[in-house]
């Protein structure tokens, strides 16, 4: 996850950038539930509205967050499917902030309503995060649900009434770009805390519609518009933050951004990047899902790490006899291609690894979704690379 807003505070008062330092373990997002009420068009876990066998119990939740907590893990994000379905959803919510975990809520927000907003309320979830994926009818044609974005608003009404730091979360395809200058007004507008812009990964619905994908130039457009709109808000003293994720490309579109804004700051910047460090799956971030598997990010789904009946979150997480998860935890990571070429490795650890393996068969292939030009990556452009264009050379990680 890219943190604009702690950027552009940066940018405001610098400090001096200090060595990296990974947390003691890695942010949970956990996929408690796989049913879901919405049929999205990009979602990852596939969800649908039926029950899906073999999920985790209620005392079987309870144990691996007790291992989760000896590990020194900071934060768990209860996600789904929509976790709001699964009856014991405030039981385990509690429960987590017993534990002392910082606990959020990944809900597409068409279920938060007056019947339960106390209820959500009393968990005291730091955060509550609700989909958004555009402006009235597009919205709805995305979650393919008519009413589905009057539905969610309201949800985030409720919670932000209540005093709920509330967000929006946003994935960007060629379908529903044109509303983004609208949602960030409305974030404005409705006093929401938080705005999290998603670029297109390609994992399960995401993987299938993976052709609708925002083509480069119109992800440096929303790039830009993100940025400028985060720096008015800085400016004006306003304090919501903006996230992106699931392309860690935007660190360096960012440094070039300041680079042509406030160019004497860029040094500075540049070295907050590198402390920053880019993509982390596999070492900040973990997932599990519905059925206790574990995963190197939420869109690994395909790809198992172990299961959490079987052996303790903890030990699976540190086993480094599997390749990927040996890959991912490597510093710096060993990448081909254009990611293996770029100056600014060091800022972004390779890009999201998830989408050279599904378009490539190889987790170590350039990422095919930076969207940076090769001067901006320091990869010359020879006239032998442009008749190979195509052509991928790999340094696999051992």
């Amino acid at each position: 996850m890219f943190r604009i807003s702690q950027f552009m505070q940066e940018l405001s008062a610098p400090r001096p950038a200090g060595p990296k330092h990974n947390p003691p373990a890695p942010v949970v997002i956990w996929n408690l539930i796989r049913r879901c009420n919405l049929t999205c068009k990009h979602c990852y876990s596939i969800s649908t509205d039926r029950d899906f066998p073999g999920e985790l119990t209620t005392e079987e939740v309870f144990a691996v967050m007790d291992d989760l907590r000896r590990f020194r893990v900071p934060v768990l994000i209860l996600s789904g499917g929509e976790p709001l379905l699964r009856p014991d959803i405030f039981d385990i919510a509690r429960h987590a902030k017993s534990l002392g975990f910082y606990v959020g809520l990944s809900s597409n927000g068409t279920l938060i309503d007056s019947a339960n907003i106390d209820r959500i309320a009393g968990c005291d979830f730091d955060y509550v995060g609700v989909s958004l994926d555009g402006i009235g009818a597009t919205h709805d044609r995305f979650r393919q649900m008519s009413g589905a974005f009057d539905a969610s608003l309201q949800g985030i009404r409720l919670c932000r009434d209540l005093g709920l730091k509330i967000g929006v979360r946003f994935t960007m395809t060629q379908e529903n770009a044109h509303d983004l200058p609208q949602l960030l007004r409305l974030v404005e507008e409705e006093g929401i805390d938080r705005f999290y812009f998603s670029h297109l990964n390609y994992a399960g619905r995401g993987n299938k519609n993976r052709r609708q994908d925002a083509q480069h130039q119109l992800t440096r457009w929303a790039m830009d518009l993100l940025f400028e709109t985060c720096w008015q808000y800085q400016e004006r003293g306003l304090r919501k933050e903006f996230t992106s994720g699931n392309n860690d490309a935007d660190g360096v579109y960012f440094l070039h951004w300041v680079n042509r804004r406030f160019p004497e700051r860029a040094a500075n910047i540049r070295a907050r990047l590198v402390q920053w460090g880019g993509n982390s799956s596999g070492v900040n971030v973990a997932n599990i899902d519905n059925l206790g598997n574990v995963h190197p990010d939420t869109m690994w789904w395909h790809y198992t790490l172990g299961n959490v009946r079987q052996r303790p979150f903890s030990e699976i997480w540190m086993d480094l006899s599997d390749p990927l998860l040996a890959g991912l935890k490597r510093f710096p990571r060993q990448v081909g291609g254009r990611c293996g070429e770029c100056v600014h490795f060091d800022i972004c650890n390779g890009n999201t690894r998830v989408r050279a393996q599904q378009l490539t068969g190889d987790p170590w292939a350039e990422d095919p979704g930076c969207y940076l030009d090769d001067a901006e990556v320091g990869v010359a452009m020879n006239a032998e690379r442009a008749a190979s264009s195509r052509t991928v050379t790999i340094r696999r990680a051992p």
